[in-house]
């Protein structure tokens, strides 16, 4: 699994927030967590659900606004 970064991210300034780790296992299977506070899963592995936050994060980089959609989707939840 990657560490977590301590350099800031594009756009952020100033200090630095604290980061946690994305994934986390819950019964038999395993989920990870978005900056929205989303849990997305369920996977059979850890090693799935890291390729999961990997695509995701390529994903939402691409796609900037998805991020906006998310916190719309938490807040009706």
């Amino acid at each position: 699994m990657k560490a977590l970064s301590t350099q800031p991210r594009k756009g952020e300034s100033g200090r630095i927030p604290p980061r946690s780790e994305r994934c986390f296992k819950s019964g038999d299977y395993w989920y990870y967590s978005t900056r929205e506070q989303i849990d997305i899963g369920p996977f059979d592995d850890i090693d799935q659900a890291v390729a999961g936050v990997d695509a995701f994060v390529e994903f939402v980089c691409e796609k900037p606004t998805f991020s906006d959609t998310l916190k719309r989707y938490k807040s009706a939840a």
